[in-house]
Order: structure tokens, then C-alpha cells, then sequence
């Protein structure tokens, strides 16, 4: 663990996390921060800091990706054995190559997940509407109870690739899912965000069962380009 004399200064910054990660960095450059050191608590570090966990979490990842900590299971966060080249990876472009990366994965979605609706308002059997009906019906349930919905969501999605009947791209929507899972989940936490989603999948539902595919391309469309929008301004 750290020793208490570390210094921690409070951040000031609109990107949060980005800040916490660069006085971290520093810390770990200088040396204040040995190799093998665990990294306070998330709640601490919160503390100090004068962030949300979710900032420090954030930033956490982003010193992942840059090599200059593992994570240890039953453990927390330790301080890598430093390369030279994770010392001079500036951490802007660490981000940069994130927001990259998650860009091309929403792209991909936009390519995908239309024709699957399409497809999905031709082929979806009266048992898969009821089940994208239940779906939402438990959608809509933890959102009024202010709970996160991020297990149906997911679920919506992934019966529409089912009445779509093509196992390899449902396969290729689940990979999707799962590599946008954390960025997803954070961006439904937004204000008014699983509102928005509920009603996005009320759109392609009703399209779906009025076997509409043309509108239900333009729905599906519609709703991923709105988390798109989301989920970039947020990283």
C-alpha cells in the first residue's frame, strides 16, 4: 500500500477521470508509486481526489491499458514493473485510441444490427414477439423502480438477432455486446438514457409486429446512432 505522505491533490477538471489518471501517472513515475505497490482503495482514492468512484475506476482502466498497473484478483490494483515505453505513452493517446476502438465497434453495430431487424420483422415467430414483449415488459419494470436494465437490454438485442434466424451473426452481435458491455452499461446510467433506450425498443418492437422491416431498419438505426451519441461524448 502507499504510504500515507503520498500527495493526492483534489481535481478540478470537467474530464474527471482524465485528471486522476495523469496525477496518478505521475505518481508512478516519479516513484512515489513503487512496482508492486496496491493502489488505495477505489473509495479512497474517490476521497482524496474529490471524484466519483466511477471517475477513479475510469482512470484505473485507462492506466491498465497504458501498462502501468495490473489488477489482481483478491488483491486490488498494483503498480506495474515499468517499461520504458509505458513511461512516455502519453495518456492522451491512450483515450484517443479507446474512443477509437469503441467508435468502430458502434459502427459495426450500425452495419449489423438494422439488416437483423429487417430480417426479424419478416421472420420472428409469434413465440419470439412474446419474448421481446417480456423483454420489455421487464424493461420498462426496472426502470420505473430507478433500477439499472442493463441484463434486458441486452436481452432485447440478442432476440431480435435470434428472430433474425442467423446463428454466426448473432454470434458476431454477442462478441459486440460483450467487448461494449462496461461503456454500455456506464452510459445507461446517464440521465434520461434508459428512458431513451426503452423507448428506442418500443419503436422496433411495434415495427417488428406490424412485420414493417423497412421500419424496422430505420428504427433499430435510429436507436444505436442515439447510444452512439452517448457513449462518445461520456469517453
Amino acid at each position: 500500500m502507499a504510504s500515507p505522505e503520498v500527495a493526492f491533490k483534489a481535481v478540478r477538471r470537467t474530464r474527471l477521470f482524465e485528471e486522476v489518471a495523469h496525477q496518478l501517472q505521475r505518481l508512478i513515475v516519479n516513484g512515489a508509486l513503487k512496482p508492486g505497490d496496491l493502489l488505495p482503495p477505489e473509495r479512497e482514492l474517490a476521497g482524496r481526489y474529490g471524484v466519483s468512484r466511477n471517475s477513479v475506476r475510469d482512470a484505473i482502466r485507462t492506466l491498465e491499458l497504458a501498462g502501468l498497473v495490473i489488477p489482481k484478483q483478491g488483491e486490488g490494483t498494483v503498480v506495474a514493473d515499468v517499461s520504458p515505453e509505458a513511461v512516455v505513452t502519453p495518456i492522451a493517446g491512450i483515450l484517443l485510441r479507446k474512443r477509437e476502438l469503441i467508435a468502430e465497434l458502434l459502427d459495426i453495430r450500425k452495419m449489423i444490427e438494422p439488416a437483423l431487424a429487417a430480417r426479424a420483422a419478416r421472420r420472428a415467430t409469434p413465440d419470439e414477439i412474446a419474448r421481446l414483449e417480456d423483454a420489455l415488459r421487464r424493461q420498462r419494470e426496472r426502470i420505473a423502480r430507478g433500477e439499472p436494465a442493463v441484463e434486458e437490454d441486452n436481452e432485447f438485442h440478442y432476440l431480435i438477432a435470434v428472430a433474425a434466424k442467423n446463428g454466426v451473426v448473432r454470434g458476431v452481435l454477442d462478441v459486440l455486446m460483450r467487448l461494449l458491455q462496461e461503456t454500455r452499461a456506464r452510459s445507461l446510467q446517464s440521465r434520461g438514457r434508459p428512458q431513451r433506450s426503452l423507448a428506442g425498443h418500443v419503436r422496433v418492437l411495434e415495427a417488428i409486429k406490424r412485420r414493417d422491416p423497412a421500419a424496422a431498419e430505420r428504427a433499430v438505426r435510429k436507436h444505436v446512432e442515439e447510444i452512439e451519441a452517448i457513449v462518445l461524448k461520456k469517453l
